[in-house]
């Protein structure tokens, strides 16, 4: 299966790993750092995989796939990033790119990629659509939200049922309002639909539509939201809040592909694709009767799971750049956050996700009496929060100390220094992981010294070296 590999990267540290990663499984690699080397290297020889960077030192990487594939059209292509956006992935997707892998990137999963790649044929035939540029509105480079742009792209060309899952604010409608809009249905019309915003008794009425007459109150014919989104996406948001009667003509609309009005006799052909969205456990409701068992199984055919803010704090500082820029658009004075506040900032709980972090840079770009915001202006407009290092897992600190005292009895006096001694090396292991072990970053986040911390990482025999973050 190893054959030959052109790297296309100019970044010299990245590409000594991946070659010599490489080498060991036996691929001959011919490395270059720009556009016009790789076009005269393909010219004169024929590879089995290209993998190559995007932004190189004469031009887009991307942008200029399509002269390769003039040259070589069967070769399979594995696309690199440091510019981890979903517009990059959608780029990559559009140009038939066999993988795509943001920076920094699991090295074992791009060899895994490339030698599957290296006994394959890119597909053909799929017109690609034009991608939403670079103001879409899904914004992150964490490793949780490549996974998201990956699972996005991976829909794009097809129409199989998406479920979206996710804590509110998460942005799961933002999510399918990127499938619809870089998808083959983007011609056709978006219609999203709360379903815990409509009472009960209206929910039929409002997915399949009624006849005059219907019921009490239907004084004219209403067209429903499937035939409203004919031809393009029906989003269903908190899916799980649908009353038991309505699921259940859900699933026969999804089987069949036909609907049939309140009070109609007419059954209507429609052809929607469908996302549907919800923020609560469905397992346990099916569990429950709550929810059809079956109903989930038809929508939750491809699953993107969005991950809560907690879990990709690395994501904060670039949201809230993304969010200052948003409140100039919207006539607020534009602001700037020093280097304190953004670790205040990606030190708070955020229980209501993005959207509770867009709501707090709007109010600090109106109430900031500064241009430049520091962590005082922060504390001054939001209040102080504690940092909660163990907000990432499960109950946090407090619950996590509640536990130890339930099954430790310090003697007497010996308390703080039992607890102490009990948590300062998950603490700083965990202050270390949210900054890939670099510890300066880590001893600001602790708010001690950085050479108190070194000291502590030797005494408490921690490795700090298997908190960073990979190539």
């Amino acid at each position: 299966m190893p054959g030959t590999l052109l790297l296309v990267e100019d970044d010299t540290a990245i590409a000594t790993v991946i070659i010599a990663a490489l080498e060991d499984e036996g691929f001959d690699i011919v490395r270059c750092t720009s556009i016009s080397e790789r076009d005269s290297r393909l010219s004169t020889n024929n590879f089995d995989v290209m993998l190559t960077d995007v932004v190189l030192e004469d031009g887009d990487g991307l942008a200029t796939l399509g002269e390769v594939r003039e040259v070589a059209p069967e070769m399979p292509i594995i696309v690199l990033s440091a510019q981890n956006t979903l517009d990059t992935a959608v780029r990559a997707s559009d140009n038939e790119a066999f993988e795509y892998f943001p920076k920094p990137f699991d090295l074992d999963d791009l060899v895994n990629a490339v030698c599957q790649a290296a006994g394959s044929r890119v597909r053909d035939g799929d017109v690609s659509p034009e991608t939403g540029g670079d103001g879409m509105p899904l914004v992150g480079r964490s490793q949780a939200m490549q996974g998201v742009y990956r699972m996005i792209t991976r829909v794009l060309r097809n129409d199989l049922t998406v479920l979206v899952t996710g804590e509110s604010g998460t942005g799961k409608e933002l999510v399918a309002e990127a499938i619809h809009q870089l998808g083959s249905r983007r011609t056709g019309p978006f219609v999203a639909v709360n379903t815990a915003a409509i009472p009960h008794d209206l929910v039929e009425s409002e997915l399949f539509g009624h006849e005059k007459g219907a019921f009490t109150g239907a004084v004219a014919q209403a067209i429903g939201k499937f035939e409203q989104a004919n031809g393009g996406t029906l989003f269903l948001d908190e899916i799980g809040d649908m009353p038991a009667e309505a699921q259940t003509r859900l699933l026969r609309a999804l089987q069949s592909g036909r609907i049939r009005r309140v009070g109609g006799r007419q059954e209507i052909a429609v052809n929607v694709r469908i996302i549907a969205a919800t923020n609560r456990d469905l397992g346990p409701m099916i569990a429950a009767g709550s929810f059809r068992e079956d109903l989930y199984y038809r929508l939750n055919v491809v699953p993107i799971e969005l991950p809560p803010l907690r879990e990709r704090r690395e994501d904060i500082e670039v949201l809230a750049q993304h969010f200052l820029a948003q409140a100039v658009e919207d006539g607020l004075p534009r602001r700037q956050l020093t280097s304190e506040a953004v670790e205040q900032l990606e030190a708070r709980s955020w229980r209501g996700n993005v959207r509770e972090l867009r709501n707090v840079i709007y109010r600090l770009a109106l109430m900031s009496r500064e241009d430049v915001i520091d962590s005082d202006a922060l504390d001054d407009i939001l209040g102080s929060e504690a940092p909660s290092p163990g907000e990432a897992q499960k109950g946090g600190i407090a619950a996590a100390l509640e536990a130890w005292l339930a099954r430790e009895e310090p003697a007497a006096g010996t308390l703080y220094a039992s607890a102490v001694a009990a948590f300062e090396k998950p603490l700083i292991e965990h202050a270390l992981s949210r900054t890939g072990g670099n510890q300066l970053r880590a001893a600001k986040l602790l708010g001690i010294n950085r050479n108190t911390l070194r000291k502590r990482i030797g005494e408490l025999e921690i490795e700090p070296d298997r908190f960073a973050r990979p190539l």
